[in-house]
């Protein structure tokens, strides 16, 4: 079942992709979908990370001592004040390796 699931899932993302990206096929997107669309990013990226966050060992983890939440809080900053990937990256995971040891 599980696998089935996964095929599935790869045919759709494929198939959205194919339609979406091939310049051949007459499909295009009207702006105000386009606009709708420019929001899936952010909101795919905060429902995947903040479980990554927040639950450990299928517990609520907010305490002071989570490495995950600071690596997450620097990497937000280092994003805000340097806007370059690879600052943001960096000082992320030096400050999760950090706390973390």
């Amino acid at each position: 079942m599980t696998l089935l699931t996964i095929f599935l899932l790869a045919c759709i993302t494929f198939g959205t992709r194919y339609l979406f990206l091939e310049g051949r096929l007459p499909i295009r997107l009207g702006p105000n979908l386009k606009y709708l669309l420019s929001f899936s990013g952010p909101a795919v990226l905060t429902a995947i990370t903040t479980p990554i966050l927040f639950v450990h060992n299928h517990e609520l983890d907010t305490a002071v001592s989570n490495p995950y939440l600071w690596g997450a809080v620097v990497s937000v900053a280092a994003a805000y004040k340097t806007r370059s990937v690879y600052w943001t990256i960096g000082l992320g995971i030096l400050v999760f390796g950090i706390v973390g040891y």
